[in-house]
């Protein structure tokens, strides 16, 4: 599916249709995204900025959507954990800046081939207006490679 295509889609998709979250760009080759939300009454909190868990949901899917895309069908790509730190009151338009270099993502594929997985951690920024860091968000990944058997499980007491 082309980019162009793929960013129509995501602006369709319920989560992010209902928070008012909006992709704006991807490249072509799915390894760079930006998206944006703007503030509307739905998304807001009782003092009248973004609310908490919109800022965090418009930053889900995508590490996850580019790991996916760039490294392949025989890779099984997870959400493992997230966080968010908070910096300021989110107002007016929110936008985040997705980016996972050519190098990285060799770098995962390496490490995934070696030790059977890669747990990749990656940070976003999300900001306002004036270029203000909003909120901190922190993505680790689960990467493994699916012709990889994973270690047994330790049996249940």
């Amino acid at each position: 599916m082309k980019s162009k295509t793929f960013a129509r889609l995501m602006n369709f998709w319920p989560p992010f249709l209902g928070a008012g979250v909006k992709v704006t760009e991807i490249s072509d080759d799915f390894d760079d995204v930006k998206i944006k939300m703007k503030l509307h009454r739905w998304n807001s909190n009782a003092v009248g900025t973004h609310f908490g868990g919109s800022i965090f949901s418009m930053t889900d899917p995508f590490y996850s959507l580019i790991l996916l895309k760039n490294l392949g069908k025989e890779y099984i790509v997870w959400d493992k954990a997230a966080s968010i730190k908070f910096k300021k009151p989110g107002k007016g338009t929110l936008t985040a800046h997705f980016n996972v270099s050519k190098e990285r993502l060799q770098e995962i594929r390496e490490e995934a081939s070696k030790n059977d997985k890669s747990e990749p951690v990656f940070t976003v920024y999300v900001k306002d207006e004036a270029g203000d860091v909003v909120a901190e968000v922190e993505k680790t990944l689960y990467v493994r490679r699916k012709d990889k058997t994973p270690p047994p499980r330790a049996p249940k007491q």
